[in-house]
């Protein structure tokens, strides 16, 4: 990432956070211009996230950008429905974050994810409920002062539109 034109980069362990004092990581975190969350299992990384604290600190990181990848960008939504659920959380349910107001079906037409297809991203947006967005690889959702804009150079559909 340096290699990028980072001026630095820092690692977080969430698993780690709970045995470190939260003043020292968190301001780490405060001075961060960006966070980038990798994928794994969603409900795993949100469990630890609210775990660890890091969750806490999100309504006041207003000038940090967040930048997630697969489960990095789910685990920001209300829940991620049925057919993502691998790890078990305690509360036994699929819920996130619910820092947008939307869900997330992520590797949309994926040769890596062959399963996850537009046909099959409609089923799971019909069982989910809410605004959903189906997006490949090449496709951001950009998320400022709750306007959402979708950014793609692939393929995307918004399911189950507010109305």
């Amino acid at each position: 990432m340096t290699e990028l034109g980072w001026k630095s980069v820092g690692v977080l362990e969430l698993t780690a956070l709970p045995s470190i004092d939260k003043e020292r990581w968190g301001s780490w975190v405060r001075e961060a211009d960006a966070l980038l969350v990798s994928g794994g299992d969603a409900l795993y990384l949100c469990h630890w996230m609210r775990e660890s604290g890091l969750a806490d600190l999100f309504p006041s990181l207003c000038d940090t950008v967040y930048v997630g990848l697969s489960a990095g960008s789910m685990v920001l939504t209300p829940r991620i429905g049925e057919d993502f659920v691998g790890w078990k959380p305690p509360t036994g349910d699929d819920s996130t974050l619910g820092v947008v107001d939307f869900s997330i079906f992520p590797h949309l037409d994926s040769p890596d994810w062959p399963e996850n297809t537009m046909a099959e991203a409609e089923r799971w947006a019909a069982r989910t409920k809410g605004p959903a967005y189906a997006i490949d690889a090449q496709t951001a959702i950009k998320v400022t002062d709750g306007g959402v804009e979708v950014v793609s150079e692939g393929h995307w559909k918004l399911l189950n539109p507010a109305t």
